[in-house]
């Protein structure tokens, strides 16, 4: 008889280049750093220079494999959540597992812009409580900076970097105990980038027009957020008997602060619970929330026991929540 296990966060690891891009660069196109940190939360964000995904990827890989006391070889799958990956074929875990010269690895990505994250995280839990595997990696990486056209206004939102998160299983009363995961394709055009896939391959024309970066509806972004995330929250809570006094720390996406102010209002959830390092790296999509984590873990804040509450919205849209028990 197979005895179930629950996956846990075995270890973390973080990555982001070291050029760092102030405010003050997006004067020219009518921005300013009081606004942008005013309403964004964001002062500056890394920029990669002479490395891609899969780099930043495998930097962050290897530091949650060491945090974990893992070698590569001791990896069963690697999934990366990314939308900049190095190519279109293969995949970027690919030439992250070539990297680490994990070669037993099965290894994939999966598309959720922001919310990749949490839905790699989710996929991974399944694969440790099946049985199937016992040792995961996750990681979140992106390079928004190779898909931003900097003359728009909307390109001070997003930077480069990425997060790793190794699940193992145990038996023990620990792990990640519940996850909402939600997609509206509805939303599809109010954050996408329109050329480069099937529907409207490469061309002159594509380049001229600069449909190669991603484009987005600022105003419908926020609605959206301030609506789902406040509500999938509640859906969780309730799904398991908890208040928001039971929520130790919120490690969410960082779409801007506005938002995830906005949300823990309408949950009732203090700020001070809501982890945020949008400050220092802006939104790195799907390397936020494993970029947060890594970062709580190591300032000593979560503690045995602490209840964990991740939460995320993605172009998709796509949005869901998961609990934790440290």
């Amino acid at each position: 008889m197979m005895i179930k296990k629950n996956a846990f966060i075995k270890g973390t690891g973080s990555y982001v280049p070291p050029k760092i891009l102030k405010n003050d660069f997006f004067e020219a196109i009518g921005s300013s750093d009081e606004w942008i940190y005013k309403n964004l939360g964001i002062k500056e964000r890394r920029i990669a220079v002479g490395e891609v995904t899969s780099d930043l990827a495998y930097k962050a890989g290897l530091e949650a494999l060491k945090e974990a006391d893992l070698k590569p070889k001791d990896i069963d799958l690697i999934i990366v959540a990314t939308s900049t990956p190095d190519r279109q074929a293969p995949s970027t875990a690919c030439f992250v597992q070539e990297k680490m010269g994990a070669y037993q690895a099965v290894a994939f990505d999966i598309s959720a812009v922001c919310s990749g994250g949490l839905y790699g995280i989710a996929i991974g839990c399944q694969f440790i409580e099946t049985g199937m595997y016992q040792n995961v990696l996750i990681i979140g990486a992106d390079t928004f900076s190779t898909i931003t056209d900097w003359e728009r206004k909307d390109s001070v939102f997003f930077g480069d970097g990425a997060g790793a998160i190794l699940l193992s299983g145990t038996t023990e009363d620990k792990g990640f105990f519940d996850f909402k995961l939600h997609a509206d394709g509805r939303g599809k055009y109010h954050f996408n980038i329109p050329a480069g896939g099937s529907e409207m391959p490469a061309s002159e024309e594509t380049l001229k027009q600069k449909l190669h970066y991603f484009q987005m509806n600022g105003k419908e972004v926020f609605n959206t957020a301030t609506k789902v995330l406040p509500e999938t929250i509640t859906e969780i809570l309730e799904a398991n008997k908890l208040s928001a006094d039971d929520v130790d720390w919120v490690i969410p996406h960082q779409p801007s602060i506005r938002i995830l102010q906005e949300t823990a209002r309408k949950v009732n959830i203090p700020f001070e619970k809501v982890m945020t390092n949008m400050d220092k790296y802006a939104n790195t999509s799907g390397g936020t929330i494993p970029i947060v984590l890594d970062e709580t873990y190591k300032s000593g804040k979560i503690q045995p026991g602490n209840i964990l509450l991740f939460a995320a919205v993605g172009s998709g849209w796509t949005w869901g929540t998961a609990l934790y028990k440290a």
